[in-house]
């Protein structure tokens, strides 16, 4: 007789992450000589010439394991932020943080709240520790409902998940607003502040130092988006000392790989690439704003590195697939719930001229 292994119920009922197509995929199916990838928010740049320089000069030791508590790298990260090394936890990519926070702090009997459409491994991570999952429709500006929020939140809630700005729309909430929110919750709950797309925010945030020296915040960092080290995962978070020794006593030792650590690093170091990203972003949004208002599709106020675009007479999917054909990729919004929704990144010059090429040709304004 065929024996199984039997499955928990809350992990079959798991939705899989929904990946961006790569240029790979388009260029391989496709027959294509080169495609343009403006859907998974990286840097068009790439990362800084010095991460790569580094990472490179590490190949050399990786027949070893690397530092265990990613030493250098957080102690850099402290001294940046003025933050206790205490309070640093370095890992891999934002994504391992919101996973071991689920589990070390959530479970069966407990709930972890958030918006929705979010980014979507908040809930899928919460639901795999077998906490409840709340979750709040957005504003009818796409933003996070923070008075629906907290009264979602209860005696068995301990974590709530904000990304700010929020990713998928690009919306943002102030200072104010987050430390408001902060002082609200109840006993017991942390607020979890994903500022994966901060970097990129123009207008004030809050300050690191005071969140966590408030004791209920963790604030997660990657160094994906403005550094352009997705690939390498790497990612960081500030949060009050309990919470990094538990998420210390959770999370895979070396979790940090030795590549990441170097690449990381140097990136942090590299302030020249940085302001040529942030100049490359902020310009990209701008031209991509107004040929999308020549076209006559909706676009929406971001502090990220991507806006949100409405789709004319297509649904998101179907202008997707259909961009793809022409090697142009870009991320639709129906698996977050917004069937007439695209999300473009703000890439390079000719990035954004070749999309706005192609848009026109789908919506019969010229070739």
């Amino acid at each position: 007789m065929t024996k199984s292994v039997p499955v928990p119920e809350h992990i079959r009922n798991l939705t899989p992450y929904v990946p961006g197509r790569s240029i790979e995929e388009a260029m391989e199916e496709l027959g294509l000589p080169r495609a343009v990838k403006l859907a998974s928010n990286e840097n068009s740049l790439g990362p800084s010439p010095k991460a790569v320089e580094a990472m490179a000069a590490a190949l050399g030791s990786i027949g070893r394991y690397g530092d265990a508590s990613s030493g250098k790298l957080k102690a850099a990260i402290a001294a940046r932020w003025d933050i206790p090394p205490g309070t640093v936890v370095c890992g891999n990519g934002s994504s391992e943080f919101i996973l071991v926070l689920s589990h070390a702090l959530a479970g069966p009997g407990l709930n972890a709240v958030m918006s929705r459409p979010t980014f979507t491994l908040y809930a899928k991570c919460a639901a795999a520790s077998g906490a409840e999952v709340r979750e709040v429709p957005l504003t009818e500006a796409y933003g996070h409902d923070l008075e629906a929020i907290l009264a979602s939140c209860d005696a068995a809630t301990r974590l709530v998940f904000i990304d700010n700005p929020l990713n998928p729309t690009g919306a943002f909430l102030s200072r104010k607003d987050i430390l408001d929110l902060e002082l609200k919750l109840p006993d017991g709950a942390l607020l979890v502040l994903d500022e994966a797309y901060a970097d990129f925010a123009r207008e004030r945030l809050p300050d690191i130092k005071e969140l966590v020296g408030r004791g209920r915040t963790a604030i997660l960092r990657t160094f994906s988006k403005l550094y352009g080290l997705a690939g390498a995962r790497a990612a960081w978070m500030a949060a009050p000392p309990e919470v990094a020794e538990a998420v210390n006593r959770v999370r895979q030792p070396f979790n940090m790989n030795s590549l990441a650590q170097a690449g990381a690093l140097a990136a942090l170091g590299d302030s020249e690439h940085v302001h040529r990203t942030l100049r490359m972003v902020w310009s990209g949004l701008e031209t991509l704003g107004s040929a999308l208002a020549d076209l006559g599709l909706p676009h929406f106020p971001t502090q990220a590195n991507f806006l949100m675009a409405g789709t004319g007479p297509f649904t998101a999917d179907a202008l997707t697939a259909e961009l793809f054909r022409k090697g142009l990729i870009v991320r639709s919004l129906s698996s977050f719930g917004l069937t007439d929704k695209i999300r473009i990144t703000a890439g390079l010059p000719e990035e954004i001229s070749e999309l706005a090429a192609g848009l026109r040709e789908l919506l019969g304004q010229g070739g």
